[in-house]
């Protein structure tokens, strides 16, 4: 069910989704987090369709500020609310305000949160200095962003960590997850006592590769060489290369599903270590909803131990 409503406001939104519920007979039960979405307009669809994807995992209710360019000058709020199988297992509410003045988005949102709930904001194509520091932020538990949108890899990510408040994520960090844990996994297999050096090749620029070499450069606790290249159709990541005291390792992805572990006096073998969507991504950072510390750590020191190879 898809409800267009035009000129119009927060209260009057409220209302009439509630007497859509009614006249549907869906009870709103079982929402486990009010999520926001404050977004320019131009990926609206793809990134409902993202939140959307995540509310089988975490049913809530999608609120999403969509600021297309424009001219005008009159205050005005058109809205959409979808409901049913237009929203997944979740509700959502679009906001499409025009000529409003600065200070309006928490009045804007502030009658539409779940009651007792959690709240958490995802700014998908932009990032201001501070997240918390913003209106939606301060209302948040969690605060999402993706650096990779930002497109100015480890300068962009520095600019990041200079508004990190605890609470703050980035999903170019949950990209990372499976080579993190498989290279701990491995790591703990091999009994290695000593890294000796250690290497990150992947696309230039991108902020998954340099927040896994901050990581790495962490837990080991010396520079870790970044090598921008990655062979053609290779998205981030392309190889991480780890010296130790018992040979070397090394985990190399093959396609969008695999990676190729090579270990010291064992043969070659492949692992199931897909690219994932967006929505698994998003669905990740739902389920934790303290401050992910390690990201903290990595992104405000981490990042120090991150040398570009010659």
């Amino acid at each position: 069910m898809i409800i267009e409503l035009n000129d119009t406001t927060s209260t009057q939104i409220q209302k009439r989704l509630i007497q859509a519920r009614e006249e549907g007979g869906a009870v709103a039960l079982g929402r486990v987090l009010t999520f926001l979405i404050h977004t320019d307009g131009a990926k609206e669809e793809k990134v409902i369709q993202a939140a959307n994807d995540a509310s089988r995992e975490h049913p809530m209710r999608i609120v999403v500020i969509s600021e297309p360019a424009s001219d005008s000058d009159t205050p005005g709020l058109d809205a959409e609310i979808r409901l049913g199988g237009d929203a997944g297992a979740s509700e959502v509410v679009i906001l499409r305000p025009t000529g409003q003045g600065d200070n309006y988005l928490a009045g804007l949102v502030n009658g539409l949160l779940l009651p007792d709930a959690p709240v958490v904001t995802w700014w998908p194509d932009q990032c201001p200095d501070c997240m918390a520091d913003t209106e939606l932020g301060q209302i948040s538990q969690r605060r999402i962003l993706d650096s990779l949108e930002m497109g100015s890899g480890l300068h962009g990510l520095e600019s990041v960590a200079k508004g990190y408040r605890p609470g703050d994520t980035d999903l170019a960090w949950s990209r990372i997850t499976g080579w993190r844990t498989q290279l701990a996994a491995t790591l703990d297999y091999l009994d290695v006592t000593r890294v000796d050096s250690a290497r990150v090749a992947g696309v230039p620029d991108n902020p998954s590769v340099m927040l896994l070499a901050g990581w790495l450069g962490l837990t080991l606790g010396h520079d870790v060489s970044v090598d921008a290249t990655a062979p053609m159709g290779i998205g981030g990541v392309h190889e991480v290369v780890l010296v130790t005291d018992g040979g070397e390792v090394r985990l190399t992805r093959e396609d969008d599903h695999t990676v190729e572990l090579s270990v010291p006096n064992q043969p070659d073998f492949s692992l199931f270590l897909p690219r994932r969507p967006l929505a698994s991504l998003l669905a990740e950072e739902l389920r934790r909803l303290a401050p992910d510390t390690v990201y903290g750590d990595v992104l405000t020191g981490g990042l120090r131990w991150v040398r570009r190879a010659d």
